[in-house]
């Protein structure tokens, strides 16, 4: 045991192991202290002025692939540190480039995806898309997914392959949007009393613009009801909640006017 623990002692205490574990302690200090710079940097690249000029949806792209690209950086600089050589460095890296590249093919369609995101621009940070069968406000553009926030709070995270590749719906392209709200009313109403009550709804609420202007149209001769639909321009963001008042304000004015909203009905004829 002594013999042992000389041994052990002459090892921990020779030049090399010394100058190897100060190359390592080194290392260690060095990757956390640049991973932390890396975000700082990244965060502080993306606000500056050179960046301005590019939209919320660039800026964020931009700084995923930047703050990658410094890592990889990082962590080679601290293999260097260590002692690899970066001829060696470079032939793991092109090994692993290769292998990595075939078991990533998926990874790489998502990164494809990104960059068509950010170039052809469906949709930017903040729009509401319907995409890949999901929907949802985008809150991030990564390089390899995109997050969406569901209007019930939940985090979705979609492929940027698959969602480029799918039919994009982008409901906030455009400020305004057209609420069409679909009613039945019996076939003894009078119609031109259930127009005048459909226009009343929508000339009181403020929030429907004026340009391009209400219309009621009768779309329809049902089995037991006519079928009646009020189209009302608004500002996108005001879309439900007109939507939900509208429905709401039409069923007290019906009632109000005496407007029959019909249960469905079936005649049945008897011969004998």
């Amino acid at each position: 045991m002594k013999e042992f623990f000389d041994r052990l002692v002459n090892f921990l205490t020779a030049p090399e192991t010394l100058m190897s574990v100060l190359r390592f302690i080194v290392a260690i200090v060095f990757i956390l202290v640049g991973c932390k710079l890396v975000k700082i940097f990244t965060k502080k690249i993306i606000n500056s002025r050179a960046f301005s000029r590019f939209t919320k949806t660039m800026r964020t792209f931009l700084s995923h692939v930047i703050a990658v690209c410094l890592y990889i950086v990082v962590i080679i600089i601290g293999a260097i540190i260590l002692g690899v050589e970066l001829s060696s460095f470079s032939a793991i890296i092109a090994s692993a480039g290769i292998t990595i590249g075939l078991a990533l093919q998926g990874s790489l369609s998502n990164i494809a995806g990104g960059v068509m995101i950010v170039g052809l621009k469906p949709f930017q940070v903040g729009d509401y898309i319907e995409g890949n069968g999901v929907s949802g406000t985008a809150t991030d553009i990564g390089i390899f997914y995109t997050t969406l926030t569901t209007p019930d709070n939940k985090k979705v995270v979609v492929p940027n392959g698959a969602l480029s590749n799918s039919t994009i719906t982008n409901y906030s392209a455009h400020e305004t949007r057209r609420v069409d709200l679909n009613f039945t009313v019996s076939y003894n109403a009078d119609l031109s009393l259930v127009k005048k009550v459909l226009y009343s709804c929508a000339k009181v609420d403020e929030r429907v613009l004026e340009d391009p202007a209400p219309v009621v149209y009768v779309t329809g001769h049902g089995d037991s009801a006519i079928d009646v639909q009020l189209r009302v321009w608004v500002r996108n963001s005001d879309y439900w909640a007109v939507n939900f008042s509208l429905i709401e304000q039409v069923k007290v004015n019906f009632d109000q006017f005496g407007i029959e909203i019909p249960y469905p009905q079936l005649d049945v004829h008897v011969s004998k």
